[in-house]
């Protein structure tokens, strides 16, 4: 059990999403992360605010930061292109020129060799930029489709990054397909997280017992969070329906109470990189990975 090699019973990844994509986005992590609110967060390396949180990574080599696969662009007015193509035959541009909205869409139009061009153009990005990537996750869970698994994996073997793959997800398109994913990665030995949560939708009245009953009654196991802290200034323009659940999880985090229902709950608080360096033992490779190295040769198919 992954919680037992990290020497834990329950444990919570405490991880912020969508770093890049704006400036509040990043404000958010790098002030809860310096105070020990958060352990780690994920970057959209197509964004505009990139290379804001490129910078602080590669300032900061403390920072457990991964790259939050992109293949799409969900917003109105706010929106992302590919770095690798501005081909319609790619598969990965809309009529505006910017990646597709909505997943469904994505994989109406999916062309898996012009993807995994883009994924591998997004980890590269990332890394040329000084970021050193601990793990990868996938923006929308678009690069968790049916026929972009098996690239998520190879890419996680390839770059040697934690691959976030739930053991157990409620979302997955094709479930048996996905559980045939997760039992190769048992089969090798492979780190594994078991449970994930979200950003709580809720109003603020209702926030603190929200949280704290998602902290209290974690499973034993490692359980990732994909939370989406934002401090306010941006978001409330990019989207007005979603800036309240982001900017009301960004104020409850930064009151340091969700670190002491952990520590009163018994659940410890982690990050990705011990678990990269489980991947990477896994793998049979070194533990850290060089910003200025070339991609790591294949190991077998899983």
């Amino acid at each position: 059990m992954l919680a037992e090699q990290i020497g834990c019973r329950r444990a919570a990844i405490l991880h912020v999403d969508d770093l890049g994509m704006c400036h509040g986005a990043n404000r958010a992590f790098l002030e809860l992360a310096a105070a020990g609110q958060v352990t780690c967060g994920s970057i959209m390396v197509p964004c505009p605010w990139f290379s804001e949180i490129a910078e602080a990574a590669a300032a900061d080599a403390a920072l457990d930061l991964g790259v939050h696969l992109t293949l799409t662009s969900e917003w109105d007015h706010y929106r992302w292109a590919p770095l690798s193509t501005r081909s319609k035959a790619s598969g990965l541009l809309d009529p505006e020129g910017c990646f597709w909205r909505d997943v469904p869409s994505l994989a109406a139009h999916l062309v898996i060799a012009a993807a995994e061009e883009e994924l591998r153009a997004q980890i590269e990005r990332a890394i040329e930029a000084g970021v050193r990537p601990t793990h990868i996750d996938a923006h929308m869970a678009a690069a968790m489709l049916p026929d972009l698994l098996e690239l998520h994996v190879r890419l996680a073997r390839d770059y040697g990054l934690f691959p976030v793959l739930p053991r157990r997800i409620s979302f997955a398109p094709d479930p048996a397909g996905y559980d045939r994913t997760i039992a190769a990665l048992d089969r090798h030995g492979l780190p594994v997280v078991d449970e994930m949560r979200g950003t709580l939708a809720l109003p603020e009245e209702r926030l603190h017992a929200g949280y704290r009953r998602l902290i209290e009654e974690l499973p034993p196991g490692v359980t990732h969070f994909a939370l989406h802290c934002t401090a306010p200034g941006e978001i409330e323009a990019i989207s007005p329906r979603h800036a309240p659940w982001r900017t009301n999880e960004y104020r409850l985090f930064a009151t340091g109470i969700v670190a002491r229902w952990c520590n009163e709950a018994g659940v410890a608080r982690v990050g990705t990189r011990p678990l990269q360096e489980l991947w990477r033992t896994g793998l049979g490779l070194q533990k850290s990975i060089d910003p200025e190295a070339a991609p790591l040769p294949s190991a077998a198919p899983l």
